[in-house]
């Protein structure tokens, strides 16, 4: 940008940038199960859909979902109408789909580079804050605001750690209870609210 003369990143940075080689390995639960409904799901993606696209299509409807709940419970203490919650649970599902499978295209196509696993979990950064926030909207934790403030710092911290570990060990690793774990848990906190309305998060229990 002509605008912006500062250097983001450095020569040197750049150039490990450049040499940068993804690894991971994962013992999560989940995806195991999961593996055949992501290749099966990338294997109806057509060829000229490119991977960033699908990253970004994946983060723009958890983002049109979350502010739905926004909108309606602006302060995370208003009851959210039950179809939001629907809504919201619906696009975290989508958008964990698409974030499956926007490397297995980016692989599948030949189009597999270190930029676009920088520009995959820069998006899943920004996700990261918005799911922390419809979780605590779907509760009405807006009645505590120590604990949404602490739920949120815990889900962006973890994330930060996990990257931080990456960065110093090279691979990014996945234990058996991680981020699809995490989330299918969000997913039924949202679907739990759907059913039976965000006071059931409020029941005394003697």
């Amino acid at each position: 940008m002509q605008f912006y003369k500062e250097r983001l990143l450095s020569p040197g940075q750049l150039k490990r940038l450049s040499e940068h080689k993804y690894s991971c390995t994962s013992k999560s639960l989940l995806d195991g199960l999961l593996q055949p409904w992501w290749d099966w799901l990338v294997s109806k993606v057509p060829l000229w859909l490119a991977p960033n696209l699908i990253t970004v299509l994946g983060l723009i409807v958890n983002i049109a979902t979350t502010l739905i709940l926004v909108y309606y419970s602006p302060d995370a203490r208003a009851e959210a109408p039950r179809w939001a919650c629907f809504l919201c649970a619906l696009g975290l599902f989508i958008y964990q789909s698409l974030d499956a499978i926007d490397g297995k295209q980016a692989r599948r196509t030949g189009t597999s580079t270190p930029l676009g696993e920088l520009f995959d979990h820069g998006c899943d950064s920004i996700s990261t804050v918005f799911v922390a926030l419809s979780a605590c909207i779907a509760v009405q934790l807006g009645y505590y605001p120590t604990w949404m403030f602490f739920q949120c710092f815990c889900a962006m911290t973890l994330f930060y750690c996990a990257h931080w570990q990456t960065y110093v060990s090279g691979s990014l690793r996945f234990g058996k209870v991680d981020v699809t774990e995490a989330q299918f848990t969000i997913i039924a906190i949202h679907l739990i609210s759907a059913i039976f309305g965000p006071q059931i998060w409020m029941l005394e229990v003697v």
